[in-house]
């Protein structure tokens, strides 16, 4: 495993207490200190510091549009994609199980494993400290952060495109279901009233697959606009 020295200049926060660190990166599946009360307390901290931030970069927003970004910047696949821009995976502390079915890789875990370490600096150094590893971390994804109707997920504008035409709402079914508990695939069918067929999508969890149904369903509405159809 690399020094902890490495993840200090990759996080670019230096731990008083290193005892919270080792913390914030045990999985409960390696030991019974693990790091999910830090993470309990990361993800509040984080969408609190989140919530100020937006609040003086967009002014003009409303509580809905506030709501939508945080959403957006705080939710598991932006948090699994920091933990793989800082390589959280090599310091890992993982039990054999998950070792071998690559929990260090596993998007939940690691976006959990981001939560526990601004947890873990909160305690460490409080308030000030934390604000700043947030931004540092983010400030791409910051910068890159707008008031666009793309930022609505891709169910809300499906149901909103539904509602706007005085249609029925979109449905979701889980069709099937593979794998292991701890990796699973579900397959979803969304039925829109103005497609003929259900449009079928994959993911690692229902609410993936789900918005990945839409995003499917709103390109095929979006074509048959463009065709008159």
């Amino acid at each position: 495993m690399p020094p902890r020295e490495l993840l200090y200049q990759r996080l670019g926060y230096t731990f008083f207490d290193p005892a919270h660190l080792e913390c914030a990166l045990t999985h409960r599946s390696a030991n019974k200190s693990h790091n999910e009360r830090l993470e309990f307390l990361g993800d509040s901290v984080l969408n609190f510091l989140m919530s100020v931030e937006l609040y003086h970069r967009f002014p003009e927003a409303d509580e809905g549009d506030l709501s939508r970004l945080r959403a957006q910047l705080v939710k598991g696949e932006t948090l699994g994609k920091l933990a793989l821009e800082l390589k959280l995976g090599e310091f890992l502390r993982l039990g054999e199980g998950e070792l071998k079915s690559g929990g260090f890789r596993r998007e939940s875990i690691l976006a959990d494993t981001v939560e526990a370490i601004i947890g873990a600096i909160y305690l460490d150094a409080g308030i000030e400290a934390t604000k700043a590893f947030i931004l540092r971390i983010y400030a791409t994804a910051l910068a890159q952060t707008c008031l666009s109707d793309n930022l609505k997920d891709p169910k809300t504008r499906l149901q909103e495109l539904m509602q706007a035409q005085g249609l029925n709402l979109p449905n979701y079914a889980v069709i099937e279901t593979l794998g292991q508990a701890h990796n699973q695939i579900f397959k979803v069918a969304c039925t829109v009233t103005v497609l003929t067929e259900p449009v079928m999508a994959s993911g690692n969890s229902r609410r993936k697959a789900e918005q990945m149904a839409a995003a499917q369903a709103l390109e095929l509405i979006k074509g048959q606009a463009i065709h008159g159809k």
